[in-house]
């Protein structure tokens, strides 16, 4: 006979797990970083966020007292009014300035990633004294170079009004990214140069085939930062370019918004448009390569 099982009257213990004093400290501490990042957010973005507002608004609305978050009649026509502000369109100004930026970081990354390679690879003698000597060269302000360097390029070479000045340099190296790629590539084993050296790759195999691929996300940090130099130099510009036709983006910036007669009020909302068109490619590259900027910044950090 099959015997009959009673239903249990025993209540299912929980598998939720009591709020102690422990985990209640932790949910809070959890939280007050949650509000502290979002707060300190907040404040980097502001910026970019008034200054959106503002590139909208009319200028009798920027001007306003008591001051107006939002605009009362949304000026998207402004944009189109810098694209287009002048003699010359906006491409124009970024065309010139990609021309430079281009030139630059093939010299800089190229003359500076053999220069690194032979400080951080090779052995040769008196090596440690010139990469301090290299590095001592940081510490050199360029205003102390400046006039100097103007000379050379205007009197003695007439480079006036060309772009030689702002990209024959950096086919002569720089300090900061000498010391950025030679402490990368100190990090890479040397096991990795002594199979090369087995399987017959020469030095410059050794150098195109395992060195420079292995150093990509220090690269793409010294590319950003080169960009960001570049892309929003005014001074260097200002030196050595006085025809309209060759001004760069920085240059063209500083003139948007500028009153066309005497006693005219400046042109903000056109101002904050032109500021927020130039700031977009610097954004969108960091964010394209944000893994290799982080990573690359951390290892070179770390692992000096």
């Amino acid at each position: 006979m099959k015997a009959v099982t009673r239903p249990s009257t025993v209540a299912p213990a929980s598998t939720a797990r009591p709020w102690t004093t422990d985990r209640v400290r932790r949910a809070v501490g959890q939280a007050l970083i949650y509000i502290i990042l979002v707060v300190g957010a907040f404040v980097v973005c502001f910026p970019w966020i008034w200054m959106i507002l503002t590139s909208l608004k009319t200028p009798g609305d920027i001007l306003r007292i008591p001051l107006t978050v939002f605009p009362h009649q949304w000026m998207w026509r402004n944009y189109l009014d810098v694209l287009v502000q002048g003699t010359r369109p906006m491409w124009v100004y970024v065309k010139n300035s990609l021309i430079i930026v281009v030139l630059v970081e093939s010299g800089i990354l190229v003359s500076n990633t053999v220069v690194a390679f032979g400080f951080s690879r090779l052995h040769w003698k008196f090596r440690d004294a010139v990469f301090v000597a290299v590095l001592a060269t940081m510490m050199l302000p360029s205003q102390v170079t400046m006039i100097p360097v103007f000379a050379m390029f205007t009197a003695k070479l007439h480079w006036t009004n060309t772009y030689l000045p702002l990209v024959v340099p950096a086919f002569f190296g720089a300090p900061w990214a000498i010391f950025l790629l030679r402490q990368y590539m100190m990090t890479i084993p040397s096991e990795l140069d002594d199979a090369a050296r087995i399987d017959g790759c020469s030095t410059f195999g050794l150098f195109a085939r395992v060195i420079v691929p292995m150093s990509a996300p220090v690269l793409a940090v010294v590319a950003i930062f080169t960009f960001n130099s570049v892309w929003n130099d005014f001074f260097g510009p200002l030196l050595y370019l006085s025809k309209p036709k060759l001004f760069t983006v920085a240059q063209w910036l500083a003139g948007v918004g500028a009153p066309g007669a005497p006693g005219a009020p400046i042109r903000y909302d056109l101002l904050m448009a032109a500021s927020l068109l130039t700031s977009v490619p610097m954004a969108l590259l960091f964010f394209v390569f944000q893994r290799q900027f982080i990573q690359g910044i951390v290892i070179t950090g770390v692992k000096g």
